[in-house]
């Protein structure tokens, strides 16, 4: 912990007092009681784990292996903890019991105290990943249900250690937001137009802490600790951690020319649900040009299935662990930035460049291509192998396919090539699109940060 020198008094004392009254972790808290799902609590579209079975096996710290199911239920919040104004002391202990969790044999200590215990099992290393969710760059308050913004703070991560072929261990979330998140809305005006009955009910951080939650139930994945504080901007960050067995972790680095590149799932689903959210967005806007700041446009039903992979996208954390398992892979990355870009990332790594077969590529219904190769947040694996490994149609019910191929450097159409140099240091594009018309070079244009 660390402590901002201030001549604050009374501060200071709330700090002392947080430490003395802090609960004691040996007292395990009370599993709070399971309730519908909160998406469906909050007429939401429901996050689906598309094509996936109903569990997966994930090999743990022994020799045998646990099935992780993906349901869509979570413990509920405490019924009578429901003031209008909710102090740092009493959001931690209601975070800490709808996050009841049975200890791990990884999780030695949770939250409670200042650090939570990990310990790897045996023969087993940790991964570590983190990401920064920021209101306004990425999510809205003003797009995205607190439910989705939940659920994806937290999938990011979970995408990041299926890239790795590791499983999940522990979650960490800190969150700085501002106090009109964590009231309840009732408390906040009593002159404000009625909202809906759920909305009006529920503080925002409710409902974020529903979509994070149960994300994390479906992965099997406890939160460990964290931090709050408060913000004039929302933000999220999320550590997660997670383990595989030493020197079987997936790496971007490991890709060699000949290897042929696959990617799971379809391409420029979640930059599609995106574009058809931001015109729901701007049709509601019109039409209420003065809306509450807590006001979300309606979501018809028959778009539901479209902002499903935008909202709720689904981590292949079951793929990654089949890849990792079958030591079938040569390198993998996610899609999180685009393909262009995350390709671009894994060349730069392995010292290698690409080309990609422009009609192999797995188009998402209703995504462009601009969508497919750029758009990001897909979070499927795209992921190399050997030309002579026996790649299957579908890993863990999610469709498989190959779109390309690993090249030496110097194959590269104009010569140049890029010899590992690092992510973005590359003396041209490392990748080339072989289209009908001809083959053509590939600039990265996904995501990037001070771009």
């Amino acid at each position: 912990m660390s402590l901002r020198l201030s001549n604050d008094l009374p501060r200071a004392f709330s700090l002392n007092q947080k430490l003395l009254t802090r609960p004691n972790p040996r007292l395990a808290p009370a599993p709070a009681a399971p309730h519908a799902s909160p998406y469906q609590r909050h007429r939401l579209p429901i996050p689906t784990i598309e094509h996936a079975p109903k569990t997966v096996s994930i090999p743990d710290s022994g020799s045998t292996r646990r099935a992780v199911s993906y349901p869509h239920r979570m413990p509920r919040a405490p019924k009578k903890s429901n003031p209008s104004n909710l102090g740092e002391l009493a959001l931690l202990h209601r975070i800490r019991l709808r996050a009841a969790q049975t200890p791990t044999p990884e999780l030695r200590l949770g939250i409670g105290d200042d650090c939570a215990l990990l310990r790897p099992a045996p023969g087993e290393e940790l991964t570590v990943t983190t990401d920064l969710s920021i209101a306004g760059r990425h999510f809205r308050l003003d797009w995205h249900p607190a439910e989705s913004v939940g659920h994806r703070a937290l999938a990011r991560g979970l995408s990041d250690l299926a890239a790795m072929g590791a499983r999940p261990v522990a979650a960490f979330l800190s969150l700085a937001l501002p106090p009109e998140l964590v009231q309840n809305p009732k408390a906040r005006s009593a002159a404000r137009e009625p909202q809906s009955a759920s909305s009006a009910r529920t503080p925002w951080i409710d409902r974020f802490l529903d979509g994070f939650l149960s994300l994390a139930q479906a992965y099997q994945v406890p939160l460990a600790g964290g931090d709050l504080a408060e913000s004039t901007l929302a933000v999220a960050d999320v550590v997660l951690t997670g383990a595989v067995p030493q020197g079987e972790a997936l790496l971007r680095s490991g890709a060699r020319p000949g290897d042929l590149i696959y990617v799971t799932g379809s391409l420029g689903a979640a930059a599609a649900g995106l574009q058809h959210l931001a015109k729901l967005a701007a049709a509601f806007k019109r039409a209420r040009p003065r809306p509450k700041p807590s006001a979300l446009p309606r979501i018809p039903p028959r778009f539901m299935a479209l902002l499903t992979p935008h909202l709720y996208p689904t981590p292949r954390v079951a793929q990654g662990l089949w890849l990792a398992h079958n030591a079938m892979a040569t390198a993998a990355i996610d899609l999180s930035d685009g393909l262009s870009t995350d390709l671009a990332h894994l060349c730069a790594e392995s010292g290698v460049a690409a080309e990609l077969d422009a009609a192999a590529l797995p188009f998402a219904p209703g995504a462009n291509p601009a969508q497919a190769l750029n758009g990001g947040e897909d979070y499927e694996l795209l992921f190399t192998t050997p030309p002579a490994a026996r790649v299957p149609s579908s890993i863990e019910g999610v469709p498989v396919t190959q779109i390309g191929r690993i090249v030496a450097a110097s194959e590269r159409a104009a010569g140049k090539g890029a010899e590992r140099k690092g992510i973005g240091q590359s003396s041209a594009p490392p990748i080339t699109l072989i289209t009908p018309k001809g083959a053509v070079s590939l600039t990265p244009q996904g995501w990037q940060h001070f771009a």
